[in-house]
């Protein structure tokens, strides 16, 4: 049997979570929580786990002085993925006006996820 132990970020309370795994990895038991939320939140960290990537690329055609737009993955993405991510990110630039919501780059580093705006630039 292998122990592993997690802070959970599925609310605010930040429970310390104690997670059992088999031999094969497989998750046996999950304590420490005080909510449904932290038992999912271990299952998931401990054998697949995923981020939602926030970042910023720059804006051209700006009527403001605004020269960068944030961003983040509209979903998780894998968190061996990440890097990948970031790296597709490199060099992008966007024209305005762009609006909260935008998708800025579609299946990001072949996930899937779209990059979405989270802040509107004229």
């Amino acid at each position: 049997m292998e122990h592993k132990e997690l802070t959970c970020i599925g609310c605010p309370l930040g429970c310390r979570l104690d997670v059992m795994l088999d031999e094969k990895g497989a998750v046996t038991m999950v304590t420490g929580n005080t909510c449904p939320r932290g038992e999912k939140y271990a299952r998931k960290e401990v054998t697949a786990p995923t981020r939602i990537v926030t970042s910023s690329v720059r804006v051209y055609g700006s009527r403001t002085v605004e020269r960068m737009v944030p961003l983040k993955t509209a979903s998780d993405v894998p968190k061996s993925k990440v890097m990948d991510v970031i790296r597709d990110l490199a060099g992008v630039s966007v024209p305005c006006p762009v609006q909260i919501g935008d998708v800025l780059l579609r299946n990001v580093a072949g996930t899937g996820v779209d990059v979405i705006a989270t802040k509107h630039v004229e």
